[in-house]
């Protein structure tokens, strides 16, 4: 009976054939007819007639039965048996393809919660404006320099927009939901209710920018070669993935390795890269080659280190896909490099800089007194944002010996005096942040675990502390002067409880006469300003913080070793926090260069935590694990948290124009368009 299953389901064509070969062996018994439909769902199985002779199955010697032809019983019975076990592999075939069905089919996008909010013959995203014109050229200003194209390494310092505008992905995010993938490289996707596995089944038009078309090898390429040489959050997240299938020229299936029901999504979001021109012996090492990709744009002019320019490809396959119309509009797109914020200012106010995402609120308050921006050609917009703001704080490295101890880390955190910085260099515009997914419903701050929290929390008693898990703990709040007089107190506490004590004017380990002192990485002048204050407050208690100003290029390489004792970092959040949180925070991950766990983070609790929220299935599941993640990071006092601003802060030259929805995700240039196209 094995040939007839076929990957743990019936074997249709097997079924079939047995149940016809078998009727046809007694064609005076009866007549079969069945019907195949194939839609794009999985088949579907329907019989059409299944006719028995009334006659043949009389009874003998029945008085009633006059005049019919009589079949001798034990004919008869054997006959009653034949029909009935053909009837149970035909109902058998029925009833697998039905559940089959039920289980998976075929979708053009997917929702890691819920269903997506459009249809699946929607005409354009709600957030574009589809008759934007095409035309003109935008440019953009950011910090520091780049010596590679490829942004999928460790190595070296990647240029902007190469993810953005040339690598494309099997599906594309939707800006206006938490998080849900529409088909763009993949026409469509097929997951079971379970997610233990996924296929895409790749749209025949797509092609490369070379004229090449993307078949499932690039896809397989693209996989084994991120997986194995890429960056850690892409080798820590394709490693889940247990076998995988090449079905067809334009179908591949992933079958995973454990619960994760995010990781059919973070497929769908894999860079798809061409076989034809990459090579796995070289994919780690940088280069200013220009890449060929599948998406709107080609790598134009190349300034090393200064600039890049990217060109629309007019031939882009899926310009006229719903996911692409009113979008990808200008003809090039441009980014400049400066090697500090303040030239990145002026290049703005002189017009060089198109647009300019503000994130000091001081300048934001003063600093738009230019001629420009009063007479109306440049434009400030204060631009709604859906997202939690995240976590921005100060980072401590727990892997240096400074900042092992959990009392010296939550004596500094009593030591920042919010209140006093937010008014004195940020014109009162930000708000201090208590969550690391502030501004959302993730948020654990001010709420009471429930009691799923605390089942999740159980195993690990001492990995929250009570305040927190009771909703009652806020961080540490000041008059608004610059004397911190109050907290001060609770955090000489804290430090002589981790035997330090006061020694002619420096704080000193008692046991080993070491001082508390330590640097802060910094490479803006308004991280600058800000840690000035800090360590000014830190002098005062006898701790020795010096800040170590470095250029962009510099700063990323240190961080990247995770060599600095403290500096400032944002971590950013989404309504849909998943498989980012183990390449933020997981033990693992912390021990490998080139991660996102900068503070060193080496919990079981949140380990665990990150694992629950994998496998949450439901709203209220998803919400709780998140909960509970929060509690422990913000327990373990992993860094200072900062501030946030109310909204994002937009400024641009007035010859650009937005659609006037702002999607969930706030500014994204790829919607907007020039009027001045020409």
């Amino acid at each position: 009976m094995t040939g007839l299953m076929r990957g743990g389901v019936a074997n249709p064509p097997l079924l079939l054939r047995l149940a016809t070969d078998t009727l046809l062996a007694e064609h005076r018994f009866c007549a079969l007819t069945c019907v195949v439909e194939r839609w794009r769902a999985p088949a579907r199985i329907v019989i059409k007639k299944l006719a028995l002779p009334a006659r043949n199955l009389r009874a003998p010697n029945n008085p009633r039965q006059t005049g019919a032809k009589l079949v001798p019983r034990r004919h008869f019975m054997s006959r009653v048996l034949l029909f009935g076990l053909v009837s149970s592999i035909l109902l058998a075939l029925v009833s697998t393809q039905a559940g089959a069905a039920t289980a998976s089919a075929p979708a053009t996008a997917i929702a890691m919660h819920g269903t997506p909010a459009l249809p699946h013959d929607f005409a354009v995203f709600p957030y574009v404006n589809p008759d934007a014109p095409k035309g003109g050229r935008v440019t953009i200003g950011s910090l520091g320099s780049f010596d590679s194209l490829n942004p999928l390494i460790v190595r070296g310092e990647p240029v902007q927009g190469m993810r953005e505008f040339v690598f494309e992905s099997l599906m594309t995010r939707s800006q206006d939901e938490p998080f849900t993938l529409y088909g763009l490289l993949a026409e469509t996707i097929d997951v079971p209710d379970d997610r233990s596995q996924v296929t895409f089944n790749l749209n025949p038009l797509a092609r490369f920018s070379d004229g090449a078309p993307v078949t499932a090898d690039d896809v397989l390429f693209s996989f084994e070669v991120l997986r194995d040489k890429g960056r850690p959050n892409y080798r820590t997240y394709y490693k889940k993935v247990a076998k995988t299938e090449r079905l067809s020229d334009h179908s591949v299936r992933f079958v995973l390795a454990g619960a994760d029901r995010e990781l059919p999504l973070i497929l769908g979001l894999m860079p798809i890269l061409p076989k034809h021109l990459f090579s796995a012996e070289t994919f780690e090492q940088t280069s200013l080659k220009p890449p060929v990709g599948s998406g709107p744009y080609r790598v134009g002019r190349i300034d090393p280190g200064r600039s890049i320019t990217y060109e629309r490809d007019p031939g882009y396959w899926a310009r006229d896909l719903p996911v692409s119309r009113g979008r990808f509009n200008f003809d090039q797109i441009r980014f400049e490099y400066y090697r500090d914020s303040s030239t990145l200012f002026e290049a703005f106010k002189s017009g060089a800089i198109d647009v300019r995402n503000e994130d000091d609120p001081a300048q934001w308050a003063q600093g738009y007194t230019f001629p420009a921006a009063t007479d109306g050609r440049v434009v400030k917009a204060d631009l709604p944002v859906g997202l939690p703001a995240g976590m921005t704080g100060l980072v401590f490295n727990t892997r240096r010996a400074v900042f092992a101890d959990p009392r010296v880390r939550a004596a500094l955190i009593e030591l920042f005096n919010f209140e006093w910085v937010n008014k004195s260099l940020y014109n009162g515009l930000y708000k201090r942040t208590q969550s690391y997914f502030e501004r959302s419903i993730l948020s654990s701050a001010s709420e009471p675990a429930g009691e799923r929290e605390r089942a999740l929390l159980a195993p690990f008693p001492d990995s929250v502390k009570a305040a927190i898990l009771s909703g009652t703990y806020r961080m540490p709040e000041s008059d608004g002067t610059g004397h911190n007089r109050n907290n001060a107190r609770k955090a000489s506490a804290l430090l002589a409880s981790a035997g330090y004590a006061l020694v002619n004017g420096r704080l000193l380990k008692t046991a080993t006469g070491q001082p508390l002192e330590f640097e802060i990485l910094a490479s803006t002048s308004s991280q600058e300003r800000l840690l000035a204050s800090f360590t000014s407050d830190l002098a005062r208690l006898g701790i020795a913080a010096r800040i170590r100003m470095v250029d962009s290029a510099q700063y990323q390489a240190r961080l990247k070793d995770y060599d600095y004792d403290m500096m400032q970092f944002t971590w950013p959040a989404s309504l849909s926090p998943g498989n980012e949180q183990l390449f933020r925070w997981s033990s693992k991950v912390g021990k490998e260069p080139g991660s996102y766990n900068y503070a060193g983070v080496e919990n079981p609790a949140a380990d665990a935590m990150i694992a629950a929220i994998l496998s949450a299935d439901g709203q209220d599941e998803f919400v709780a694990t998140v909960h509970a993640l929060d509690r422990v990071l913000l327990s373990g006092d992993y860094v200072i948290p900062l501030f946030h601003a109310p909204a994002q802060w937009l400024a641009y030259w007035s010859h650009l124009a937005r659609p006037e929805k702002t999607p969930l995700f706030g500014f994204n240039i790829d919607t907007w368009w020039s009027k001045r196209p020409n």
